[in-house]
């Protein structure tokens, strides 16, 4: 890319698309860079020689760990590269009790800003990576998602065109910062079926927002580079099929310089001495041509589709929904309208679109007029959205390969809310944050309960064996009896998270409140069908999770931790978690924070009023769900105590595992899914961390102490420690 050419790199819904007039979806390949040692080795050229290197071969962007110098920003201008700058800083300590260490990352990420943040190269800053799970689990799970927060917000303040990550990893998936661009998650999985499994999970855990795979590798010490070679090429296959929105390969050189030189491994896809690894000729022959997320999809000869929007005087709506989707890259389908009774200039709008069909009848429903456009299809495949809908471009591309993938009967993706153009549109950004918006429930990463009729595609065979869409569902409600019918018949529901489609809310509170108000409505009449599916009072009993649109991150009180002594890397999403959407920026103060505790506050009692009005001649047939508490692990101790002990080893290398595997072998039991305590004896819980430093590792041990304690550490307890080589201190 030339100096001239170069643009800002922005969200686009899933994806990144570069700004600027004729702005094209971007697929981000990035490298990491650096750090070496100081002085740098000679066979490691400047920085302009190695962008330019980077660029030819096919990369478009690379990750820093550290600040960039205003030499290496100039040189990946010109080399056509974006970089990603990183926040160095001692993230593996404990910086909430220590606030010196947080407030010279403060000050180093405003300095720095300062110095580099307009530099039309730089594209993003992450502002800390990997905080080891011991680290969050000791300084408590709130304080720590508050502190990247705080990071993100000083940065966004400052440079408000970049954008803002935290490179976060399996093990503290839960920590999603909720004001984060994107998600960002280093995964190290070498084995392509666990790899591909665990990346559609990641659409889940970033909710409307992209994700990349912020570093990816394999070791040429414990590996040889032929296999280091496959696993990069299947690595870039297998993002692009799941529709993650880059991919970063780790790393550059074989050199890296963490207090040392790090020789015990070598990630690189050059060597020490400069030269390339097979990695880097079989990415250089892929990654130049390799330009959009939807690139490894082939659906040249996919099922033709029928997409089909039914309306009712949304004519002001309908312009922009049918400009999207008459511009969609799927070369095989149709357009349909139908209108279901409108008395407004529908049919002039329709008319501006060559080739869309328009379908009239008497205002008969929503279900009803579904049905109609099915029936009027030519398409195998039904795709419906909605008239305040506009699919993205890639649409039906991922929903042809979902379908030929897994051989779903029917499937969707998320809908995304647009930010408000008009900043003066308060009330448009708080309603498309407030609760109660229409979500999907997943059973698992990639099957579904329910989708919204938004974005939902269906086969044409599996809509007529099931009867279609049941026509006492007019406004609302017809979605999820459809869904219901559909899995209790058999068929398989699925979610692909990278087709989505942009879905524009209410534009006032008061409309806000009359669409949940017909919500409720449309529960009543489901609670008559299903009573066994709600529970008496409330909404929907689901077998599945809700998502609401924003990142997974734990509150609180969920459960984050499983497998043995709490340590499992790719753990399942956690019980308590419930994504909202936050407030976009520019929208996040005072008045919009307040118009959304109303709506918070006010929703629930509008939808359960409806639910009750409708509902009174059935209530007798809802039956109050049964609520089984979870056994507790151990019985609750009578605390007396609890106090911070620290040790220090100053051997090298010391993991948390060893020293909980050498108390467990003085008796102790592992607590799978407590959220405060590693392991439990008759009297006491102990928590364990390690701090790494440059000299050594500072172990801390937090202990509560049962009545029968005494105030004392058990011998044993101490004895086996001092044998790992631990000192008190």
């Amino acid at each position: 890319m030339p100096l001239e050419e170069i643009k800002r790199l922005q969200v686009d819904g899933k994806f990144f698309r570069s700004s600027g007039d004729g702005s094209e979806r971007v697929f981000l390949k990035m490298v990491t860079y650096g750090p070496f040692p100081d002085p740098r080795p000679d066979s490691v050229a400047d920085d302009a020689m190695e962008m330019m290197r980077i660029a030819s071969a096919g990369f478009n962007a690379v990750r820093l760990y550290d600040a960039p110098s205003p030499r290496l920003l100039d040189a990946a201008r010109d080399a056509g590269l974006w970089v990603f700058a990183g926040l160095k800083w001692q993230s593996c300590c404990d910086f909430i009790s220590n606030p010196s260490v947080y407030s010279a990352a403060r000050l180093n990420l405003a300095e720095g800003l300062g110095v580099w943040g307009d530099h039309p190269a730089l594209a993003g800053v992450f502002v800390a990576n990997e905080i080891p799970v011991d680290m969050v689990r000791w300084m408590g799970l709130q304080n720590v998602r508050a502190a990247i927060e705080e990071l993100i917000a000083i940065g966004k303040k400052q440079c408000p065109q970049l954008l803002f990550a935290y490179a976060s990893f399996p093990t503290t998936e839960f920590l999603e910062p909720d004001n984060a661009d994107f998600t960002a998650m280093n995964v190290f999985l070498e084995e392509r079926n666990k790899f591909s499994a665990y990346l559609p999970r990641l659409h889940n855990v970033s909710g409307d927002r992209p994700v990349i795979v912020s570093e990816f590798g394999l070791d040429t010490q414990r590996s040889s580079e032929s296999e280091q070679s496959d696993v990069f090429e299947w690595c870039l296959q297998e993002c692009l099929l799941t529709g993650m929105a880059g991919v970063t390969a780790y790393a550059w050189s074989d050199w890296w310089f963490q207090n040392r030189v790090m020789d015990e491994w070598s990630f690189g896809v050059t060597d020490r001495s400069g030269k390339a690894k097979p990695a880097l000729d079989a990415l250089s022959t892929v990654l130049p041509e390799t330009r959009s997320p939807e690139h490894g999809l082939d659906v040249a000869d996919g099922p033709m589709f029928s997409v089909v929007v039914c309306t009712h005087n949304g004519a002001r709506r309908m312009d922009a929904c049918l400009r999207a989707a008459c511009a969609m890259s799927y070369a095989n389908y149709e357009v349909i309208v139908v209108d279901d009774g409108s008395d407004d200039d529908l049919a002039a709008v329709v008319g501006k679109y060559h080739g869309v069909r328009l379908l009239c009848t008497e205002h008969v429903g929503l279900s009803a007029a579904r049905n109609l456009g099915a029936k009027e299809a030519k398409g195998e495949i039904i795709a419906y959205t909605d008239d305040d809908c506009e699919p993205d471009a890639a649409w039906l591309t991922w929903l042809a390969y979902s379908f030929s993938t897994y051989n779903w009967d029917a499937c969707g993706g998320p809908n995304l809310p647009p930010i408000p153009d008009d900043k003066e549109d308060v009330h448009e950004a708080v309603v498309a944050c407030a609760p109660g918006a229409p979500s999907h429930v997943l059973l698992g990463d990639i099957e579904a309960e329910h989708l919204p009729g938004c974005n939902l595609a269906v086969k044409k065979k599996v809509l007529e064996r099931i009867g279609g869409f049941s026509v006492q569902y007019r406004v609302a409600g017809d979605d999820v009896d459809f869904c219901w019918r559909l899995r209790d018949e058999g068929y398989k529901l699925g979610f692909c998270g990278a087709a989505f489609v942009w879905h524009r809310r209410r534009t006032s509170i008061w409309r806000y409140f009359k669409q949940q108000y017909g919500y409720g409505k449309a529960e009543a009449m489901l609670m008559r069908d299903y009573p066994k599916r709600f529970v008496r009072g409330g909404g929907a009993r689901w077998k599945g999770r809700v998502y609401a649109g924003g990142a997974m991150a734990a509150d609180s009180g969920a459960v984050i931790y499983h497998g043995l002594m709490a340590t499992a890397g790719y753990q399942q999403l956690c019980t308590n978690m419930q994504p909202t959407r936050p407030l976009p920026v520019g929208f996040d103060h005072l008045g919009a924070k307040f118009w959304l505790g109303v709506a918070a506050l006010v929703q629930p009692r509008v939808r359960s009023f409806a639910r009750w009005r409708y509902s009174l001649r059935w209530r007798g047939r809802v039956r109050k769900a049964s609520r089984k508490r979870e056994c507790m692990l151990i019985d609750r101790m009578e605390r007396i105590n609890d106090y911070e002990v620290q040790w220090w080893y100053g051997g090298g290398k010391l993991h948390r595992l060893q020293i909980l595997d050498a108390i467990r072998g003085c008796g102790w039991q592992a607590l799978e899914n407590d959220t405060n305590w590693d392991l439990v004896n008759e009297s006491m819980r102990i928590l364990v961390a390690c701090e790494f430093h440059i000299e050594g590792v500072l172990v801390r041990t937090r202990v509560e102490m049962g009545e029968r304690s005494k105030g004392q550490l058990p011998a044993d307890l101490v004895k086996a420690l001092e044998a790992l080589g631990l000192v008190r201190m």
